[in-house]
């Protein structure tokens, strides 16, 4: 069963994931961070790296989101990278940073769809999505399209959120994520629906060797499964 924000709307998921960015973007960073002590940082720092050592890449951040990984990435010294989001709202946001920080010459942003990329085959030597695929509404449908746009041996990494699963850390995470996570991140987003989406996403996504699998359907093969924090994230690398 397909899990979305607003189980009351007959919208898709794609419609209801526009929405609900679009009604938490304000706060989105602020929350980000705090609900995850800023270790979300980190996590993005390590994937990062895992694309370092390619030449001046011109690189495709999916679900770019406020921006934060597309801004992380100028330290693999690229030559272009293009942040895609379905949300104007977050966006917005994400234009602002790179104002601030007088990046544009060097990032763009552009709304669209990650399951209809609108891109040329073989644009790009460097794809990422930093917890974004368990959003997709057709998972596999979005993985072919990255694939598509990536050039031969191009590298996709993508840092998704994942289940621990060794006590105590199991128990502690679930009591986190389905009472503290909804109770504080609703109260300042005013958007409840958006923060117990997030565990029950999380819950839902087939992490692990099941993504490897979705991967390898799709044309990539897997480099490195990284888990991370006792398995609060995992990062996967591969290539085409």
């Amino acid at each position: 069963m397909t899990v979305k924000p607003y189980k009351s709307s007959e919208e898709g998921k794609k419609n209801q994931i526009k929405s609900m960015f679009d009604n938490i973007a304000p706060k989105y960073d602020f929350l980000n961070h705090s609900l995850s002590l800023g270790v979300d940082k980190i996590w993005r720092r390590r994937a990062i790296n895992l694309l370092k050592g390619m030449d001046s890449p011109v690189i495709l951040d999916i679900a770019t989101g406020t921006g934060d990984l597309a801004i992380a990435s100028l330290r693999l010294k690229p030559q272009r990278v293009v942040g895609l989001d379905l949300s104007p709202e977050m966006l917005k946001v994400a234009e602002e940073k790179i104002k601030r920080k007088n990046l544009h010459n060097i990032i763009s942003m552009i709304e669209g769809d990650s399951e209809n990329l609108p891109f040329d085959d073989a644009e790009f030597d460097a794809a990422m999505v930093a917890f974004g695929v368990r959003n997709f509404e057709n998972l596999q449908k979005g993985l072919v399209e990255i694939n598509r746009v990536l050039k031969k041996g191009g590298k996709f990494m993508v840092l998704e959120f994942s289940n621990p699963s060794t006590f105590p850390v199991k128990q502690v995470y679930k009591f986190y994520s389905t009472k503290i996570l909804p109770w504080w991140g609703g109260l300042l987003s005013k958007d409840k629906a958006a923060y117990t989406y997030l565990p029950e996403s999380v819950a839902a996504f087939p992490e692990g060797q099941s993504f490897v699998n979705e991967l390898n359907q799709a044309g990539f093969k897997i480099e490195r499964v990284w888990k991370q924090t006792f398995g609060v994230a995992t990062i996967y690398f591969a290539t085409k």
